[in-house]
């Protein structure tokens, strides 16, 4: 049995692909329900990252063309197709728009001032439209996809290693499981991971009601969805201050209904719920997907790694990660967890893209240097 510890969109999805490649998972996690956390605060938005190539942006849109086709198929009544306008944050941004253009996901349209206006949108000098884009419901999707599995609400407290297979205790709990998959999100003190650098960004979203049907969702530096049901969501992964509900003095849709009012008519919005939550990102804002290496005994047994020297890593046994999503975990969790679950149960290769490995010398060098 694998043991998926973390039931946001990054743990559901592990043990969603694990248990459709054949395997017995259960989920754990300390709130009675899936998406207790960031993810049930997130607005959820699936689209296309737009700049000027590389291999973030790439990774990013291969997870994209996954990951709209998974909630089409699976999740239909909870993923809204309606596209998604991303638009320039500012004047500079606009010039920059003529660079990303040759790197665009594709298809995308290229809107202008009045094919924006035409959209209920003010201010805005176009930008690019991107068909196939949407947003899905967080904590609606995040819960369907748990119905399907094993679920355990438990407080982990930590971990323990028995030779075959992991101990995992919380007060007095026990699970015993072959192989065990963090999914925590940016607590991650189960284990020593400092080499990868998991922090937290904390996002706020707000859902509204208003009779105003707005037909496509859109992205500047904030994240409005179209309307549906009378209702409409607005919402950005936005602070990085570790103590943001100081930063937000009590209104942390303040600064995000004042970016709204400057594009479009939000008279009528009315608030009917406020949902706030940290996510994680990695040290270099890729995904961390796969094996975990075991600082404690690197550092032990090879001391001279510390002035320079080289070494084969050594990792874990039976043990995995998931995180580093970052304010699009809905974009990248049904692809990264396909491949992590095809690496436990079959081996397949890891894309050195996502894997852990990567920010492991890089932190031996920066810890030595300091």
């Amino acid at each position: 049995m694998i043991c998926v510890i973390g039931a946001g969109i990054a743990g559901v999805m592990a043990a969603y692909f694990l248990q459709k490649e054949g395997t017995d998972v259960l989920l754990v996690d300390r709130s009675s329900v899936p998406a207790g956390g960031g993810s049930g605060a997130a607005g959820a938005f699936i689209s296309p990252k737009i700049g000027k190539g590389g291999p973030l942006q790439e990774l990013t849109n291969e997870a994209f063309a996954f990951a709209q086709r998974f909630y089409r198929e699976n999740f239909p009544e909870h993923f809204h197709g309606d596209g998604v306008l991303r638009i320039p944050k500012n004047s500079e941004d606009e010039k920059r728009f003529e660079l990303y253009e040759a790197f665009n996901y594709r298809p995308y349209e290229r809107w202008n001032a009045v094919r924006a206006e035409a959209a209920g949108l003010k201010n805005v000098p176009g930008g690019f439209y991107f068909p196939e884009a949407g947003d899905a419901d967080a904590q609606e999707v995040c819960r369907m996809a748990a119905e399907r599995l094993k679920f355990r609400q438990m407080e982990v407290e930590r971990l323990e290693f028995a030779g075959d297979f992991w101990r995992v205790i919380g007060a007095g709990e026990l699970i015993e499981a072959e192989h065990v998959v963090l999914a925590t999100g940016y607590e991650s003190d189960l284990l020593d991971l400092r080499y990868m650098g998991i922090r937290g960004l904390w996002g706020s979203r707000g859902d509204y009601a208003t009779s105003r049907r707005f037909p496509i969702s859109l992205h500047k530096d904030f994240s409005l969805s179209s309307t549906r049901n009378g209702r409409i969501k607005l919402g950005a992964t936005h602070v990085k201050s570790p103590h943001p509900c100081r930063v937000c003095d009590g209104r942390p849709l303040a600064t995000l209904e004042a970016k709204a009012a400057g594009i479009t008519d939000t008279l009528d919005f009315r608030l009917i719920e406020t949902f706030c939550g940290m996510r994680s990102t990695s040290r270099d804002h890729f995904p961390i997907v796969g094996p975990v290496i075991d600082v404690m005994r690197m550092l032990a047994e090879t001391p001279a790694i510390t002035r320079g020297a080289k070494a084969p890593l050594i990792h874990l046994e039976k043990l995995s990660i998931l995180n580093g999503l970052g304010g699009r975990g809905f974009v990248f969790a049904p692809l990264m967890a396909r491949h992590l679950a095809r690496h436990i149960l079959h081996g397949e290769s890891l894309d050195p893209r996502i894997h852990p490995d990567r920010l492991f010398w890089k932190w031996v060098r920066r810890s030595a240097a300091s």
